[in-house]
Formats: structure tokens, sequence, C-alpha cells
């Protein structure tokens, strides 16, 4: 096999596995997975208290945006990193249920695993602070500034 092959080989490898074949249930039906991806919602809804915490901010960052009459860029920008941090933290609990299932006892690369989870909503959450901020900063100093001065 030459070298090309070899990479071709590598690059096409994971696409050829059938995930039929290892998964202990799959859905064909859109409803189903509807449901299922519904039913994920609310399991971080009840268990997660940072979801809580999303699920608080989320609306007031909208009525906020509202209020301030937001432009059509800033609302992408805030839609955008509402949807990280929310991403973030389902993939956070995903990782940590996944390692959970794995083991129970205590191992270096499971703490690795769960942290590094846990850093990417830190990301997250710090870039939607810097993006609220500064999509919403100057009009809402623009309105305060106007009852104070």
């Amino acid at each position: 096999m030459t070298r090309l092959e070899q990479i071709v080989q590598s690059l096409t490898s994971t696409a050829k596995i059938d995930p039929n074949d290892y998964a202990l249930k799959t859905s064909n039906n859109r409803v189903d997975s509807l449901g299922y991806a519904l039913a994920g919602w609310l399991y971080m809804l009840r268990w997660q208290r940072n979801t809580w915490l999303m699920g608080a901010a989320t609306p007031i960052v909208i009525v906020l945006a509202a209020w301030l009459r937001v432009s059509l860029t800033g609302w992408a920008l805030l839609s955008i990193s509402i949807t990280i941090v929310w991403l973030t933290e389902f993939m956070n609990a995903a990782v940590e249920a996944s390692i959970d299932l794995t083991t129970s006892e205590f191992h270096p690369m499971a703490k690795v695993g769960k942290d590094v989870a846990a850093a990417a909503v830190l990301l997250g959450v710090v870039n939607s602070v810097i993006v609220g901020l500064l999509v919403m900063g100057p009009p809402l100093w623009t309105k305060v500034n106007g009852w104070f001065f």
C-alpha cells in the first residue's frame, strides 16, 4: 500500500464504521430522536444546577437586549454566545456521565477529561460575558447615563 493509500485509508476508516453494529439503540425516526433530545434537556434542567442558572440568565439577556434595541448583528452574536454556553454545558454533562459510566474509581485521566470538559464551559461563559458587554454595554451605558446625568 502506498503512502497516499494509507493516508486515504486513515481518513476514511471512521466513516466506514456502521454505528448500528455497536450501538445498543439507534433511531431512524426523527420524532423519536427529537424526544431523546428533549429528554436530555429535561435531564439537564432537573439535575444540573448550572443549567438552572443558564435557564434564568438566558431570558434576562433576551429581555435586556430587546429593551436596548440591539442590532441584528448584536442579536446574532448574543444568540451564538448563548448557544455556545448551553452547548458546552450539555457536552460537559455528557462527558462526565460517560466517564462516570466507565469508572467508579479515581483515575488521573478521568479527572483530566472532566476538568477539560468543565474548562470548555468556562471558556464559553467568559466569551458570552465579553460578547454581552461589547454588544449591550454601550447602549446600556447610554440609557443609564441619561438617568443620572
